[in-house]
């Protein structure tokens, strides 16, 4: 069956380890190979039949097996594409409250970030951007696309665009943009987010390491300066199982 598999489970492993239920012990196999990353989230698990073949099992006993893992979390069925590996991620707070930047806010929680770029450069402005930022036909708009990592976890894709006059060269922006538009004297004073819920594309799935179809968070933001322009139009894909958005609210008198 090859490499993969064998990686997964030893030859004939089930049948000489002790007793118990045999979808037990591929249970207990495979929960271990996603903890232990040699089942890497988002992954395909190998078909039932395969599993069952190299396991020398019933696809009964594989089914079982995968049942309990979809149960527990550990795996997710989608229709048509197949079973995939849902690796737990320890969920994050963001409160609402405080206008952070991704870099900032994982360097609070202690978490090494990186980020892998999509686009990044000085553009003709779409309608709908020069809409957002109020722009000029003649003027340009700098257009900053990444996916932000965390402890090597894919997490979000990021897509923030400001006015050229704003952000004249996209190239300075390296791990922060707050942190440029402070050096710029261009940091944003409020903004206003709208967060709704998505099924993550394929695209994006592909990106985010996520089955695709899986729970996403879109984030819609335009931030301002004190003076009251817009200064950044943002569009995110967050991973759901990975962020909880946080709003602290305060009963007043009617």
């Amino acid at each position: 069956m090859g490499e993969p598999l064998a990686d997964l489970l030893p030859l004939g492993a089930l049948q000489s380890e002790g007793s118990g239920p045999l979808y037990v012990k591929l249970r207990q196999w495979l929960e271990e190979a996603i903890h232990e990353g040699r089942l890497a989230h988002g992954q395909a698990l190998p078909p039932e039949r395969d599993l069952a073949e190299y396991a020398q099992v019933s696809r009964v006993t594989v089914r079982k097996a995968v049942d309990e893992l979809v149960r527990d979390g550990l795996l997710s069925r989608k229709h048509g594409s197949g079973t995939f590996v849902m690796k737990p991620v320890a969920r994050m707070q963001q409160p609402l409250s405080r206008l952070t930047s991704f870099s900032e806010d994982m360097a609070r929680r202690g978490y090494s970030t990186r980020s892998e770029w999509l686009e990044r450069g000085l553009f003709h402005p779409s309608p709908d951007e020069m809409m957002k930022l109020g722009l000029k036909v003649d003027m340009m708009v700098a257009r900053l696309a990444r996916l932000r990592i965390a402890n090597e976890l894919p997490l979000a894709i990021e897509r923030a665009c400001l006015s050229s006059d704003i952000l004249p060269d996209p190239m300075m922006v390296t791990t922060s943009l707050y942190a440029e538009l402070q050096r710029l004297n261009a940091s944003p004073a409020r903004a206003v987010q709208r967060i709704w819920a998505v099924n993550v594309g394929r695209e994006e799935a592909g990106l985010l390491g996520v089955p695709e179809g899986s729970a996403g968070l879109a984030i819609e933001r335009l931030s301002y300066l004190a003076s009251g322009r817009v200064v950044e139009f943002t569009r995110s894909l967050y991973r759901g199982d990975a962020y909880d958005f946080v709003a602290e609210m305060t009963l007043t008198d009617a």
